[in-house]
């Protein structure tokens, strides 16, 4: 049997998730009734009140509630909830969690779901759910479900959805996970594009055969994001960085980017990585009419109808380059950039419509000039996708690790 936390605002919203905690019971788990709101009396008896949840976070709940600013009290949850649901996930008094929410009630509840591990079942059911969800789910595994009617009441609709709901949580808990047989292996993170597919996959292979799991992420600004987190949580031995194409969005605007954070959870985590440039040739917007107009005199590429990338100038390369370096200057375990100076993606080759020497020189030339001397630089006449560099990335790794056992050795 499961125990399993049901958060929400149960001054507004108690019926409705009293009735999600007795399908859990039905269902054969145990629920926890947490409450989150900071309005009228709770509708239902909870089993964790708000008070013990602001007591978790540091905050003097009767202060708030006596301003009665609703959006303080909610940003005030917004930071208790989480340290609470952590306390009794790592205390191993719940083992999942679902909410129902309108607009607070999902903020709160995201911002505690988003507080575990990756791998714990979290669901949302959520009044928001259909739109643009990057900024509840983050960088977490959290399953977010459109509540189709508004969550004001038990109906024949709601019902049905809380019921699915309460069924797809405990069914994320029911079945116990197959023993993993590669458990012991250590774990290596990596970046992929479209245009370095063929590169990671051959670095893939060859980090295999030494015994590592890897596990690739697509560089698509989520994904760089919960990279980032996993490597920051300590749970990765190393990083395959070759696709840092994030960045680029990032600085120009694009609809990729990972934020001003992508590249520094290694250095926080101390793990050894190679970074490559890779895919630093183009900014992702949408559709072609989607392009902001302060762009279109720019080289763009149609990769597909909802997809247009812009080349990246030679102002914006080499202030890329510079970011790279500063970047991965606060790196303290053993770092290597690999450069592969004929093409940073497929479509920046000789004769495609990306290739841009000049603007690639920018890059080049700013990132070696400004990297530290720790740092090993590996400049190869080869194209990112070629596999003699595929294969000088793995390699390049394979050394960083070795290089760091060996530091641990002489310590210890």
């Amino acid at each position: 049997m499961a125990t399993i936390a049901v958060l929400g605002t149960l001054d507004t919203k108690g019926h409705e998730h009293a009735f999600v905690a007795e399908e859990i019971r039905r269902l054969g788990h145990h629920p926890v009734l947490i409450d989150v709101g900071t309005g009228e009396a709770a509708q239902v008896t909870p089993d964790v009140t708000r008070e013990e949840v602001a007591t978790a976070g540091g905050i003097d709940l009767a202060a708030l509630q006596t301003r009665g600013d609703r959006g303080e009290c909610v940003s005030a949850m917004a930071i208790a909830a989480p340290r609470l649901l952590l306390q009794l996930y790592n205390a191993g008094r719940i083992n999942g969690v679902i909410s129902l929410g309108g607009g607070g009630g999902t903020a709160i509840a995201t911002a505690a779901m988003r507080a575990l591990p990756i791998g714990v079942p979290k669901l949302m059911v959520s009044t928001l759910a259909s739109g643009n969800t990057a900024h509840y789910v983050g960088d977490k595994d959290i399953a977010m479900m459109p509540s189709i009617v508004d969550i004001a009441g038990l109906n024949r609709i709601s019902r049905k959805i809380y019921r699915n709901a309460a069924a797809a949580v405990c069914g994320m808990l029911t079945q116990p996970a197959p023993c993993e047989s590669n458990t012991d292996r250590p774990l290596i993170v990596a970046s992929m594009f479209g245009n370095t597919t063929q590169c990671v996959n051959i670095a893939i292979k060859y980090l295999e055969n030494f015994g590592y799991e890897v596990l690739v992420f697509h560089s698509t600004g989520a994904g760089g994001r919960a990279m980032e987190s996993l490597i920051e949580s300590g749970l990765v031995d190393g990083v395959l960085d070759i696709t840092t194409t994030e960045w680029a969005d990032e600085l120009v605007g694009g609809t990729l980017s990972a934020g001003p954070n992508r590249l520094d959870a290694a250095a926080k985590a101390n793990v050894p990585a190679i970074v490559v440039p890779g895919c630093l040739d183009m900014v992702n917007f949408g559709e072609r009419a989607t392009v902001p107009k302060q762009f279109a005199d720019r080289t763009l590429y149609i990769h597909n109808p909802q997809v247009t990338l812009m080349r990246t100038n030679e102002s914006e390369c080499r202030e890329l380059g510079r970011i790279l370096a500063d970047k991965i200057n606060t790196y303290t375990a053993p770092v290597t950039v690999l450069i592969p100076r004929r093409a940073i993606s497929i479509i920046s080759a000789p004769g495609q419509p990306f290739h841009d020497p000049v603007a690639d020189a920018a890059l080049f030339d700013m990132l070696c000039s400004s990297l530290d001397n720790k740092v090993n630089v590996v400049s190869m006449d080869c194209e990112i996708n070629d596999p003699e560099f595929a294969r000088a990335c793995a390699e390049a790794l394979l050394d960083n690790l070795k290089a760091k056992r060996e530091r641990h050795v002489q310590r210890t």
